[in-house]
């Protein structure tokens, strides 16, 4: 598989890649257990295009530029309508000594590209009104 084959629903994932450049790490906090996490995005290419791959804890510190990645089961996700790929629990890469490809296609970065949400809107959104599927809302907005 090559960067230029995937979309915003592409699942299992296997391409090699070149980390162009890395972001600034930055901490996030889960949701769910509100565990601390470190996450960076790399830039990273084939010799068809580009898109960034979301790095995780231990994998922020290892992989670094101009490192050859094979990457192996990783998902593809948006972040504010840009396509990222993920790597995840699932998902794994190993470092190569060389890139099965000459050069890097920086023009076709995927992640450059707006993309619609994978889910569709939700409905409500305040709490008066209409709610989005029909329902009556939290407020009144009934005229009598």
């Amino acid at each position: 598989m090559k960067i230029a084959d995937l979309n915003q629903y592409s699942r299992q994932i296997n391409v090699v890649v070149k980390v162009i450049s890395k972001t600034d790490v930055r901490e996030v906090v889960t949701r769910t257990d509100e565990t601390k996490h470190k996450v960076c995005e790399a830039l990273v290419a084939d010799d068809t295009g580009a898109i960034y791959l979301t790095l995780w804890d231990e994998a922020v510190d290892k992989v670094q530029e101009d490192q050859v990645l094979a990457v192996r089961n990783a998902y593809m996700n948006t972040f504010k309508g840009s396509m990222r790929m993920n790597i995840g629990r699932y998902g794994s890469y190993e470092v190569l000594e060389e890139a099965p490809f000459a050069g890097v296609n920086l023009d076709n970065n995927l992640s450059a590209k707006q993309v619609g949400y994978d889910s569709p809107p939700r409905g409500g959104g305040s709490f008066g009104g209409r709610g989005g599927y029909g329902g009556q809302g939290y407020g009144r907005d009934r005229r009598y």
